[in-house]
């Protein structure tokens, strides 16, 4: 199988945060009536793409098929119900307290009948078609379905969810503890480093103790801190904090203050 990459268009920006069905609609133009690959930035995947496109392939011709992966707690995620006989998607619902089924949306989709979901979309826009108050993609699959679409199914073996904090530093975790040591060009000065850690270029860690369990991204400065289990973000700045647990973004500037403690017998101080 060969595949060749003709255009990649990057500078399609959403405005307004509509959810994932708007945000699709406004490629329209880009895309035409190619077929496309829906993938959500909040998932990692163990397998890659070109496999997931190659099962994809082997379903035959379809309106579109989307990975899926049987879940513990189905009422998190959107949900696929399938016809017993064909295997193809009978229903799919947004998030519900009541789901049909345990095969959770894995953030990877497929569609062949572009024109029928820019189709879907334009009517949903048009007629205010919301679900918690959002333009949903699942809400136009279902209704790609409902006038006569057939979707496929794929197995997604291995995906992290880093759609939440909490998810996203146990997946921190987790890929600290697969992958090989492969750190940046960094600087350090007075300080240690306990790995697993991921420290990114040009980042400058000074009087400081960083990890286990620490991220952090390229061009960061840090001095007389403690972080770790945590995400720093690019162009950030810290001082004088003390971090566990936490996630901090991009271009953020983070000082803490040192204080003076005169501490009496048998005293218990947390901060």
């Amino acid at each position: 199988m060969s595949i060749t990459l003709i255009h990649l268009t990057y500078n399609i920006e959403q405005n307004k945060r509509q959810r994932l069905g708007h945000s699709i609609y406004l490629t329209r133009e880009a895309i035409g009536g190619s077929d496309i690959m829906i993938a959500l930035g909040d998932m990692i995947f163990k397998a890659g793409y070109l496999d997931f496109y190659k099962q994809h392939k082997k379903k035959g011709h379809c309106s579109g098929s989307i990975g899926v992966r049987e879940v513990d707690e189905p009422e998190k995620y959107s949900i696929v119900e399938l016809e017993q006989k064909s295997l193809c998607i009978k229903h799919l619902e947004e998030k519900t307290l009541h789901p049909a089924s345990n095969l959770g949306i894995a953030g990877v989709y497929f569609i062949q009948d572009t024109r029928m979901l820019f189709d879907v979309l334009d009517w949903m826009l048009e007629n205010t078609i919301l679900t918690w108050g959002e333009y949903q993609l699942t809400d136009a699959l279902q209704e790609m379905i409902k006038r006569s679409s057939k979707f496929k199914t794929f197995t997604v073996s291995s995906w992290y969810d880093c759609g939440h904090a909490a998810s996203l530093l146990e997946t921190n975790r987790v890929l600290l503890d697969e992958k090989e040591n492969s750190n940046g060009t960094y600087d350090i000065v007075d300080s240690v480093i306990i790995h697993l850690v991921a420290i990114g270029n040009n980042v400058r860690i000074m009087n400081s103790v960083i990890g286990p369990y620490a991220s952090i991204t390229s061009d960061t400065i840090i001095k007389n801190s403690i972080i770790s289990n945590s995400v720093i973000g690019s162009r950030t700045h810290i001082s004088k904090v003390n971090l566990q647990s936490s996630i901090i973004d991009d271009d953020t500037n983070l000082v803490g203050k040192h204080n003076s403690l005169n501490i009496g017998d048998s005293s218990s101080i947390e901060f």
